[in-house]
């Protein structure tokens, strides 16, 4: 019996926290009580990159698209749509205004995005290397070791005008061309895999879901520069990843895809994977290869770069997860075609990790030049609650926060750079008017002041002083003098800093002075947090006419400082008053007022 229905399945970190295997082993128990076996095959697959609705089931061949999969909705799935071809419309998404949408293209989400990278994530079963290969992989792997020259796989990469999507935006061809030309007995080639920003998770999530990809890509990228050996260096807090990667080496091995002769090509390739401790440090080449070697990761002075003297001194050149992946397109369709995509400067697609104050949380995989309108509002459906946008913070920790008027500022690398912010490796967080702009700050900034190796004292002492600084403001004790020191040492750390985690830490400090200082204003001259969310800066007081005195505030509250007779107003001790705030949760009838 002929197989005619997929069943897939995501089977990414998120789902995969949301009981996904517990939706895909019920879906296949129910498939088998129900006689389909041979008739329908259950995929686990990797992120579709709509959390926000996860867990998510797909059926094809009809594309129906269910979201908020429930572990007992499998046997439904299966009795109503696979046996009685009768859609669950219960489980299709629905817009706002309560629409339903049968598809991933009825659905907003996905309409602008254009899938180069997260190509096959969500469609595959990223542990069937068969899969991979049906969908093209491993055929640009095969063009280059029997078509080309490793020269012209270089100018291939080149005409695509493929850019480095860690962060820095480095072109890739002149990466590779320059380990290419240093003279040496050794070359290595290195996936950067250390994924540490904050709210971000491009990179596992692609690992996660088409691991193959990137090996393919090492390997192409090996034969290019003349290496045969490569490592993966990815954080141990990944370990879905790490599987799945493994799973892919090992059957890359056994079809003859990696390591001897790779395809009776005479060409040797191998790849190791390498697990760091956390450290975002390490995201920087130079303290990832101290790492490696099974050093402390810590940043060295550049020259020489990784090119001329990397791992173990010898050439090295260094990619993110993300860039590979756009690799065996740009092979396998051509740099002309890539190129055709995005903007004049900034070629192709770039992913982002949209989350925040936003409706449509996920993966997000858009053109260069798409603004940050149409990713706010377009695919991430606006501000949760229907809020008002405040900002948005981009390229991680060390990235820029802008505000409203930045919205319609295409997204490329030149144009985030020119108004104080940058690509970074594609964190976008949505802050809405609930969210204080110092605080957020301040959170960015403790996590990089930890973060820091401490090598270098512009970063590990002027970091510290900004968040020493910060942490004033928000208890109401900081001054006007406070903002331009702020500055000046946010300048000093930009130029003076090692490596790149202590030159943009400030940036966010720098960005938020420039587009918010009315905000930090308030902190200092009124002693005032407009969001509350600044603890010594906030006053929980009862408004006496809303006051029933069901005295609930007064149960909830940890410290007892509510009081008052029942069924009259009630009062709280500002003296004892600890600002957590349980008392406005608490109240059903608006009665706590927050100054």
């Amino acid at each position: 019996m002929a197989l005619n229905n997929f069943c897939l399945v995501c089977g990414g970190t998120g789902c995969e926290s949301s009981k996904a295997d517990d939706i895909f082993k019920n879906l296949r128990t129910a498939v088998e009580a129900h006689g389909l076996t041979g008739q329908v095959q259950v995929v686990k697959t990797g992120c579709f990159g709509f959390c926000e609705k996860g867990p998510i089931v797909k059926i094809l061949p009809d594309e129906s698209f269910y979201v908020e999969v429930k572990p007992e909705d499998a046997e439904k799935i299966v009795a109503e749509h696979l046996v009685k071809g009768r859609p669950v419309k219960e489980l299709l998404y629905k817009t706002a205004d309560q629409v339903t949408a049968k598809t991933e293209e009825d659905i907003q989400f996905y309409q602008k995005q254009i899938r180069i990278v997260l190509r096959n994530c969500g469609i595959i079963n990223p542990e069937d290397v068969q899969e991979y290969i049906a969908r093209d992989g491993y055929l640009g792997l095969e063009k280059v070791l029997f078509e080309m020259t490793p020269q012209q796989v270089i100018d291939e990469v080149k005409k695509s005008g493929l850019r480095g999507r860690g962060g820095a935006g480095y072109p890739t061809w002149l990466k590779w061309t320059n380990t290419s030309k240093t003279p040496a007995d050794q070359r290595y080639v290195i996936c950067n895999a250390d994924e540490g920003d904050p709210g971000a998770y491009m990179d596992r999530s692609t690992l996660e879901g088409d691991p193959h990809s990137v090996l393919e890509a090492m390997t192409i990228a090996g034969y290019a520069q003349g290496a045969t050996k490569g490592f993966i260096y990815i954080r141990a807090e990944y370990p879905l990843a790490i599987h799945r990667l493994e799973v892919a080496m090992k059957q890359s091995r056994e079809m003859g895809l990696m390591g001897k002769n790779i395809l009776g090509s005479g060409f040797d390739f191998d790849i190791e994977i390498r697990l760091g401790a956390g450290a975002f440090v390490c995201g920087e080449e130079t303290a990832l290869i101290q790492s490696i070697e099974g050093k402390r990761g810590m940043p060295v002075p550049k020259p020489p770069f990784p090119s001329v003297s990397g791992l173990w001194g010898k050439p090295t050149s260094i990619n993110n997860v993300e860039t590979y992946a756009n690799i065996p397109v740009i092979i396998t369709k051509g740099g002309d075609w890539f190129a055709s995509i995005g903007t004049a400067t900034s070629k192709g697609t770039k992913v982002f990790a949209l989350t925040g104050a936003i409706n449509n949380s996920g993966l997000v995989e858009v053109p260069m030049g798409t603004t940050l309108r149409e990713i706010v509002y377009d695919i991430g459906g606006g501000i949760k609650g229907g809020k008002a946008f405040k900002a948005v913070q981009s390229g991680g920790p060390s990235g820029g926060v802008l505000p409203a008027a930045s919205l319609d500022t295409p997204i490329d690398y030149e144009s985030l750079t020119k108004i104080g912010s940058m690509m970074g490796s594609g964190g976008l967080i949505v802050l809405c008017e609930s969210d204080c702009i110092v605080d957020v700050v301040k959170f960015y900034l403790d996590f990089s002041v930890e973060e820091s190796c401490g090598k270098c004292a512009p970063c590990r002492i002027g970091g510290r002083k900004l968040l020493n600084i910060l942490d004033k403001i928000t208890k109401g004790k900081g001054t006007l003098e406070d903002l331009a020191t702020m500055e000046q040492i946010g300048f000093a750390m930009q130029r003076a800093s090692l490596c790149m985690l202590g030159g943009t830490t400030p940036n966010p400090i720098l960005s938020t002075i420039k587009f918010f200082r009315e905000e930090y204003l308030e902190h200092i001259e009124q002693k005032k947090c407009r969001a509350g969310k600044c603890k010594d800066l906030v006053t929980y007081t009862v408004i006496a006419d809303k006051c029933i005195g069901c005295t609930v505030c007064a149960r909830k509250c940890p410290v007892n400082c509510i009081s008052g007779e029942r069924k009259a107003p009630h009062v709280i001790d500002q003296s004892k008053c600890i600002k957590c705030g349980a008392c406005f949760d608490a109240c059903k009838f608006g009665a706590i007022l927050v100054s």
